[in-house]
C-alpha cells in the first residue's frame, strides 16, 4: 500500500510557554526543578501571570518531533486535541506553517487547549509546568483509517497512555497500523511515566510496537534493570529496534542483529535542553524514512540535538540539514 506521508504523530498538543528565570523563581513557585510537574489551570494562570517575556510555540514530545521531522524536509501529519481558543490556533497554525498535515479540527466544547511553562534557569535546566487540558480529551473516536491514512511510520507518546482512552486509542492506532503496513514506534516520554505504565508499555511492545525510543532512566526503568549495561544485555536477542539516548554519552541503537554506538558531540555553550531527545528522535527517524543505515540515522540525530540544546526551545529550524 503506497504511504500518504512518511511519518504520523500521536500525543498530547501542547504550547510551549518558554522563559528565562532564576533558581529563586522556581522556589518561589514550589516547582520540582529539572521535573515535569502537572498543575491545574488556576495554577496555570498563577505561574503566567508571575512570568517574564516569554516565546509561545506548538509543543509536546512528539509533538515537537514532528515539526522537526518537516523541518527537516519530510513528510509529516498529526493528531492531538486542542480547543478552538487563542492557544489552540497557534499550535495548529504553527504545524501547519511548517508543512505539517493536522488531522483534527480544534474543539469548540471541552476544556481549554494545553500549555506547558517551561521555565529555563542560567544552567540550561528546564522546569516543566504543564496543564493538560484539552489535550486528555482525544479519544479512540479521533483515530480512525481517514485520520490516520497510510503513512510509514505511526509514532505513539508514552504520556497518551496518562489520558481517559489513552490505551484504548493508541491500541486502536496499532490495529491501523497493522492494517495499512505501517511501522509503529513509541516514545516513552519520561521515566515516572515508565513507571506509572511499565505493564501496558511492555504489552503494547509485544503487540506490535516496532520502535521504542527512549533515554537511559527509561529504558532501565522499563525493564526493571540495576543498569544501562544491564539493559543492552537483556535487549540482546529482541527483533524491536530499542533506540536509545545517554545524554553526554551518546546514544545506543539495539535490535535484530544492530548494535550501534553512537558518541555525543561535545557542546560548550549548553543554551538550553528542552527537546534535545525530541530532536534527536526528528533526526534518527528522518533517516530511518529514508532508509539509510542505522549508524546515519545516529549521526543525524546527535548533530539535530547538538544544534537544539544551543538555543532557546525545542524547535529544529529549517535549513538545518545544510549544516550537517
Amino acid at each position: 500500500m503506497p504511504h500518504s506521508t512518511q511519518i504520523l504523530g500521536i500525543s498530547n498538543a501542547i504550547v510551549d510557554i518558554l522563559a528565562h528565570v532564576d533558581d529563586a523563581f522556581i522556589d518561589a513557585i514550589g516547582a520540582t526543578k529539572g521535573a515535569m510537574n502537572l498543575i491545574d489551570e488556576t495554577r496555570a494562570r498563577e505561574i503566567y501571570e508571575r512570568m517574564g517575556p516569554a516565546t509561545e510555540m506548538s509543543g509536546g514530545s512528539v509533538a515537537n518531533t514532528v515539526a522537526g521531522f518537516a523541518n527537516l524536509g519530510g513528510a509529516a501529519a498529526y493528531i492531538g486535541h486542542v480547543h478552538d481558543d487563542q492557544l489552540g490556533e497557534i499550535f495548529n497554525h504553527d504545524m501547519r506553517s511548517i508543512g505539517v498535515d493536522i488531522r483534527l479540527e480544534p474543539s469548540a466544547d471541552g476544556s481549554p487547549t494545553a500549555r506547558s511553562y517551561i521555565l529555563i534557569t542560567p544552567d540550561a535546566q528546564r522546569t516543566m509546568n504543564t496543564y493538560l487540558g484539552s489535550c486528555t480529551e482525544l479519544g479512540t473516536a479521533d483515530v480512525t483509517h481517514a485520520t490516520v491514512g497510510t503513512p510509514k511510520l505511526v509514532l505513539l507518546e508514552g504520556y497518551v497512555w496518562d489520558i481517559a482512552e489513552g490505551p484504548a486509542l493508541t491500541r486502536r492506532a496499532i490495529e491501523i497500523a497493522r492494517d495499512t503496513g505501517a511501522k509503529v514506534a513509541l516514545s516513552l516520554s519520561d521515566r515516572y511515566c515508565v513507571q506509572r505504565h511499565r505493564a501496558a508499555f511492555a504489552d503494547a511492545i509485544r503487540a506490535g510496537v516496532d520502535i521504542v525510543i527512549a533515554d537511559e532512566n527509561e529504558i532501565i526503568d522499563l525493564l526493571e534493570v540495576d543498569g544501562f549495561d544491564a539493559a543492552v544485555a537483556a535487549l540482546d536477542a529482541t527483533d524491536t529496534l530499542y533506540v536509545m539516548t545517554r545524554s553526554e554519552k551518546g546514544s545506543v541503537i539495539v535490535g535484530g542483529d544492530e548494535h550501534v554506538v553512537q558518541p555525543a558531540t561535545r557542546v560548550d555553550n549548553v543554551v538550553d535542553t528542552t527537546g534535545a531527545g525530541d530532536a534527536y528522535t526528528a533526526g534518527f527517524l528522518y533517516g530511518w524514512a529514508q532508509d539509510w543505515p542505522l549508524a546515519e540515522c545516529t549521526k543525524l540525530g546527535t548533530h539535530c540535538a547538538t544544534q537544539v540544546i544551543q538555543q532557546v526551545g525545542a524547535r529544529i529550524e529549517p535549513g538545518l540539514l545544510d549544516s550537517y
